[in-house]
């Protein structure tokens, strides 16, 4: 992809992931959720720097140090490479490399999908509960801030659940911006994979995202994620490029 290309989903992702708190600091954003994800507890970089880079590093590492999470800096190709290495010099580890996909709405063969799949216009409380259950969210800060985050989602949503009689046993969550559509929240409990749910949950959403105008879609997942990737690919998704964190624990 070109710089304008990954520039767009850069801009989309933030977007479509609020974190609790955002501090502008010259050009960069330092976003604080209590470290529920790498995504939304990091500085990126969305403008061009006037303040000395060791300066703007320690200040981050004094107001993460602050808020008692890690100081995590997201690395993704619109920046030079050379910033990568200077926090491997301060001491930061590479961490949740991340690739990115993406997919010409197109392409996409409209397959109807067999599953009960559940389509709502808006997130509700029994999908966030569900979402924490599937992922084993204990932290009581995470559950008191993360359902906030996703009602502070400024974009049109597309919120999918598969459920059997009272348990949701499948999430994922479309967020339409300009004429994409982003995967989000793909998640399937233990006791019903096997079953093609998570394509089901996709593929109900990118119809959706293509009827509601969207004319391409972007995903994000982790990079030695396999059996997600397949599944991707075999929506017909392909590699776009890879993101990274660089993290530094402070005490």
């Amino acid at each position: 992809m070109n710089h304008i290309q990954i520039k767009t989903i850069e801009d989309l992702s933030l977007n479509a992931w609020p974190s609790h708190q955002i501090q502008i600091y010259d050009g960069w954003l330092l976003r604080f959720s209590y470290f529920y994800t790498h995504r939304t507890n990091c500085v990126e970089q969305i403008g061009s720097s006037s303040i000395p880079l060791d300066t703007k590093i320690a200040y981050c590492e004094d107001t993460y140090r602050k808020w008692g999470t890690p100081s995590i800096f997201k690395i993704s190709p619109l920046l030079p490479a050379g910033f990568d290495k200077l926090l491997d010099g301060r001491g930061y580890v590479k961490e949740h490399i991340t690739d990115v996909m993406t997919l010409q709405l197109s392409a996409l063969t409209e397959i109807p999908v067999s599953a009960p799949v559940h389509v709502s216009s808006f997130i509700p409380d029994s999908w966030i509960q569900a979402l924490f259950a599937l992922k084993g969210t204990t932290n009581i800060m995470h559950r008191l801030v993360v359902p906030s985050m996703y009602r502070a989602i400024p974009m049109e949503t597309i919120c999918v659940s598969i459920q059997d009689g009272r348990r949701i046993a499948a999430t994922g969550l479309g967020i339409l911006d300009r004429d994409y559509i982003g995967i989000y929240a793909i998640h399937v409990h233990p006791a019903y994979r096997r079953r093609r749910y998570a394509s089901a949950v996709c593929r109900t959403i990118l119809q959706n995202g293509r009827r509601k105008g969207a004319k391409r879609a972007y995903l994000q997942v982790v990079a030695d994620n396999q059996p997600a990737i397949n599944l991707y690919h075999s929506l017909g998704f392909s590699y776009a490029y890879t993101c990274w964190f660089r993290t530094k624990h402070l005490f």
